[in-house]
């Protein structure tokens, strides 16, 4: 029995070409979606990644510290722990895991700190990828800043003690001039496009070839019992191994583009984005933090674990909000 492609269904639904069509077609095709998806973050990650370079050089981090310190023995975390927590919140998870090292803090402390900078920081940029492939921006950052908090409260009981105030290092404050750092920010936001492109063309050339040769349910079907577990549906199996792998900056353009097909529902869509909100980029992360001295029983089974009771909990209010919506239906009848 034949199957007519309805509205919007993609080439790769009808039969596979010949080997040498599909890899020239999906090469011809994944750099075109490359190169857009590398456009699209760009438009995202230069200004706004610009706007937190000049708001810090007006201090306005080292102002909301402040504020923030008290919130950090919440967490069993000392005062010191806001400044770098806020750095990769708002500005950059390198600047902050390296003001991490300059400050004294104990193992146990440096511990609990990249557990929550590795769910919630960038939370800006990032959220506003997310933002645009299927979930809000608001509920996104919320959810990840709760469970970032969560997940370190739980962390700490392990470790007593880590509440215990360090001594800050005199010159963690002072800044370049003001050109030297909008130098240095061109240079660097420069090295980050070119690992961006170097990154996204590939995967896309990969991802559009094995479209083309019929092979993408065959690889996706091998992660299904993975994804039950997490709570997520098979579905989404590409755009969660992109953004685990690869994570969402990196990994933004065959998100972003995946999830604007219209082959996803807008609840598959919102449990993936909370899954990969709270665990994204699962190899260059643990891989710093290994560096570091910190074990991958630190660095992922906790984002693991909060990602896929977060999933499953929105699953079960989802759930709720059903029944309570029916509910009132059955009634009338």
């Amino acid at each position: 029995m034949s199957h007519s492609p309805g509205p919007g269904t993609p080439p790769a639904s009808s039969p596979p070409p010949g080997f040498k069509a599909g890899v020239k077609l999906g090469f011809r095709r994944g750099i075109s979606r490359g190169i857009h998806g590398f456009l699209f973050i760009v438009k995202i990650l230069v200004p706004v990644s610009l706007v937190f370079l000049l708001l810090d050089r007006t201090g306005w981090l080292y102002a909301l510290d402040p504020l923030f310190s008290p919130a950090m023995a919440l967490i069993n975390l000392p005062p010191q722990a806001a400044l770098p927590i806020l750095t990769a919140l708002f500005s950059s998870f390198y600047a902050a895991v390296g003001m991490m090292v300059v400050i004294p803090f104990t193992h146990a402390q440096f511990i609990l700190m990249s557990i929550f900078i590795s769910i919630a920081h960038m939370i800006v940029i990032e959220g506003l990828i997310q933002h645009r492939a299927g979930i809000h921006m608001a509920a996104i950052v919320s959810i990840r800043l709760v469970a970032a908090g969560l997940t370190v409260y739980v962390a700490s009981l392990f470790f007593p003690g880590t509440e215990i105030p360090v001594v800050m290092p005199e010159n963690l404050g002072l800044q370049l001039p003001l050109v030297d750092a909008l130098l240095a920010w061109a240079l660097s936001t420069l090295t980050l496009m070119l690992r961006i492109i170097l990154i996204i063309v590939p995967v896309m050339i990969v991802l559009e070839t094995l479209k083309e040769l019929g092979l993408t349910d065959r690889i996706a079907g091998l992660f299904r019992p993975f994804m039950a577990l997490l709570g997520l549906s098979p579905n989404v199996a590409t755009m969660w191994v992109t953004g685990t792998f690869f994570g969402i900056v990196y990994g933004s353009a065959v998100i972003h583009d995946e999830a604007t097909s219209g082959r996803f529902t807008g609840d598959e869509l919102k449990r993936l984005h909370i899954s990969l909100g709270l665990s994204h980029s699962m190899v260059e992360d643990p891989a710093l933090f290994l560096a570091l001295g910190i074990g991958m029983q630190w660095s992922v089974l906790p984002r693991l674990l909060s990602a896929a009771m977060a999933v499953h909990l929105y699953r079960l209010l989802h759930a709720v909000r059903t029944r309570r919506r029916a509910s009132p239906q059955r009634r009338a009848y």
